[in-house]
C-alpha cells in the first residue's frame, strides 16, 4: 500500500490560503514586531507549510509500521514501511537464518505487501547503506529553496488578495502589520509633520526624518513607531506617499505641482479606445515606435534605453508618456499614485525633479528642459536607465542651428488650421513625419475647447484635407495624420487607424499611406 499524501507540483500550484495560515502570519507579525511585505510573508508561510507537511507525512507514513532498517531484527506479524519502495507497508510473515559468511548472524525476513507481491529482505546486518535512509525533507517538493524559486510568486499574489481584505492588518508601502500594535499618532503630531514638510518646500522626507522632528515616543519598537506614523500619514489627505517601491517618502499634497495633482488639459482624452480587428493590428503602432500612453498595454522585453518622438500634447504639458517600455526605466511603486524622482541631463549632468503619475500614465517635470533644449513637437528624446535608483537619464540629440523645411502650423482668424512647408531654425533632431513648428502657441491653445466638441471623424477628415495640400499626389502617411490631429485634440493611434480604414472618404493606398476623397 502506498502513502496517501501527495506533495507534488499540483499541491503548490493549487494551494489555497486557509484561516490557519492567516493565524500563523498574524502571530508571526505579533512576535517579530517587524512589518513584512507579501514576498517576505510568502517565504515565511512556505517554511511553515513545509514543516507541517513533513510532520504530517512522517506520521502518515509511519502509521501502522516501523521503518525497515537492515540492522534491526524482526518477528513474524510485525508491520514495516519501506522508504525505497515509496513508503509501502508490508507484514513480516516469516523469519529464517541467512547463509552469508560475510554477515554472521544475518536473517532473512519474508514480507508480504499483497497476496501477489512478496519480497525478501536482510535483517540483523549492522553494516548496510540502508541503515541511513533519506530524510523526509530531502524530497524536491518539500525543499524550501526549490519551492521559493518556483512557487513563491504565485503564493505571494494569493496572499496579497486575502490580506487586503483583512481588517486586522494594515498595509503601508506594500508591508503588512497588525493594527492592534500600532502606536497612537495624534492630530498634533500630524500638524507638526505638515509644518516640517512645508519648511522643506513640500518634501520629500523619509518617515525617520519626520520622526526625528516631531517627538514621537521612542520607548517602543522603532519599527512600530515608523509604521504607525506611516499609516497615520497615509490616512490624512494632506500627505502623499511619493517614494518608489521599497522606499517610503512623504510630500505635502498642496505643494505638489498642479500638473501632478490633476491631468494637464492636452493629455485628457474623453473618447473611447477601439479594439482593432486582427487584419489591422499590424498597423497599430503606425509603422514606428509611437509612444502613446492611451494605447495597447503589452509585455516588453527588458531594455535600458527608449527613444521618444515628442507629440504636441506632451510637448505642451512638459511631460512624457508612461508606456510599457518607458515604465521599465522609471521608478515604480506598490500603491502610491505619484512617485517623485530625479531627471539627469545626459549632457550637462544637471539634476531636476520629475514625477511619475501612474493613474494617468504620464511623467511630469520637463517643460523648462524642453524650452532650454529648443524642442518642437516631433523632436527625438533619449531616455535611459541610471545607475542610481530613483534617477533617470534624459538626453537631447543636438544638431547645428540650421534652417529645415518643416510643416508649420498657422491658425487663421476664424480658427481654421493651415499647414505650410516653411524653413525654420531647429536645434535638435526630429522625426520628419511627426515634426510640427508652431509660431503662435496661444492660437493653438484656443482650438482645444472647440475641436473637442467636433466628431473625431470630422477632425481627421479636415486634417487630411489640409495635409494633402502639401503633396502634389495628395498622399499622407498615418503618422503625419496622428501628429496633426493631436495638435488640436487628444486621440490615440488605434482610433486614427480605425477611422482611416473604415470611413468612405479615406482611401488606403498601401502600407500606411492614405488619400482623402473630396465629396
Amino acid at each position: 500500500m502506498e502513502s496517501n499524501m501527495a506533495i507534488n507540483e499540483n499541491f503548490w500550484i493549487n494551494y489555497q490560503i486557509s484561516e490557519n495560515n492567516l493565524d500563523l502570519i498574524y502571530n508571526h507579525l505579533l512576535e517579530s514586531q517587524i512589518p513584512a511585505n507579501k514576498k517576505e510573508l510568502s517565504f515565511f508561510l512556505i517554511g511553515e507549510i513545509i514543516d507541517q507537511q513533513k510532520v504530517a507525512l512522517k506520521k502518515e507514513r509511519l502509521s501502522g509500521g516501523d521503518v525497515y532498517l537492515p540492522k534491526e531484527r524482526y518477528r513474524p506479524g510485525q508491520s514495516l514501511v519501506f522508504p525505497l519502495r515509496d513508503w509501502q507497508k508490508g507484514e513480516v510473515t516469516n523469519v529464517r537464518k541467512g547463509n552469508n559468511p560475510e554477515y554472521e548472524g544475518m536473517e532473512i525476513i519474508r514480507v508480504e505487501f499483497s497476496s501477489s507481491d512478496i519480497k525478501y529482505f536482510a535483517s540483523n546486518v549492522s553494516n548496510h547503506i540502508l541503515n541511513n535512509p533519506a530524510a523526509v525533507d530531502e524530497a524536491e517538493f518539500l525543499n524550501s529553496n526549490h519551492i521559493i524559486e518556483n512557487y513563491a510568486s504565485s503564493l505571494a499574489n494569493k496572499l496579497e488578495t486575502i490580506l487586503s481584505k483583512n481588517d486586522d492588518l494594515v498595509c503601508i508601502a506594500g508591508s503588512y502589520f497588525p493594527r492592534s500594535l500600532l502606536v497612537d499618532v495624534s492630530v498634533g503630531h500630524l500638524n507638526l509633520c505638515e509644518a516640517v514638510l512645508e519648511m522643506e518646500s513640500g518634501g520629500p522626507l523619509t518617515t525617520q526624518e519626520l520622526i526625528s522632528q516631531i517627538e514621537l515616543p521612542t520607548d517602543v519598537n522603532a519599527n512600530l513607531t515608523e509604521f504607525s506614523l506611516n499609516l497615520a500619514l497615509q490616512e490624512d489627505t494632506r500627505f502623499d506617499e511619493v517614494g518608489p517601491a521599497g522606499e517610503t517618502l512623504w510630500f505635502l499634497n498642496r505643494l505638489e505641482p498642479e500638473e501632478v495633482r490633476s491631468t494637464p488639459a492636452t493629455l485628457q482624452y474623453t473618447g473611447q479606445n477601439v479594439d482593432l480587428p486582427k487584419e489591422l493590428e499590424k498597423y497599430k503602432s503606425l509603422g514606428a515606435e509611437i509612444c502613446d500612453e492611451l494605447d495597447y498595454e503589452c509585455e516588453c522585453e527588458e531594455i535600458d534605453e527608449v527613444t521618444v518622438s515628442l507629440t504636441y500634447p506632451h510637448w505642451r504639458a512638459g511631460t512624457l508618456p508612461l508606456t510599457p517600455k518607458l515604465r521599465q526605466l522609471f521608478p515604480t511603486a506598490y500603491e502610491t499614485p505619484r512617485v517623485k524622482f530625479d531627471f539627469i541631463d545626459g549632457d550637462s549632468q544637471i539634476t531636476f525633479s520629475g514625477w511619475v503619475v501612474r493613474p494617468s500614465k504620464y511623467i511630469f517635470g520637463l517643460r523648462e528642459w524642453f524650452i532650454k533644449e529648443g524642442f518642437i513637437p516631433g523632436s527625438l528624446i533619449h531616455v535611459s536607465r541610471s545607475k542610481k535608483p530613483g534617477q533617470v537619464v534624459i538626453k537631447a540629440e543636438k544638431q547645428r542651428n540650421i534652417k529645415e523645411w518643416i510643416r508649420t502650423v498657422l491658425v487663421g482668424a476664424d480658427g481654421g488650421v493651415v499647414f505650410a512647408l516653411l524653413k525654420q531654425v531647429v536645434t535638435c533632431t526630429f522625426d520628419e513625419r511627426m515634426a510640427l513648428f508652431i509660431p503662435d502657441i496661444a492660437a493653438v491653445d484656443k482650438l482645444w475647447d472647440s475641436r473637442s466638441r467636433q466628431p473625431i471623424e470630422k477632425t481627421v477628415q479636415n486634417i487630411m484635407h489640409e495635409l494633402s495640400k502639401l503633396n502634389p499626389q495628395g498622399h499622407i502617411h498615418a503618422q503625419e495624420i496622428y501628429a496633426a490631429v493631436n495638435l488640436i485634440r487628444r486621440c490615440p493611434p488605434s482610433v486614427i487607424i480605425s477611422i482611416l480604414f473604415t470611413q468612405s472618404w479615406s482611401s488606403h493606398l498601401g502600407d500606411l499611406y492614405f488619400r482623402v476623397i473630396d465629396s
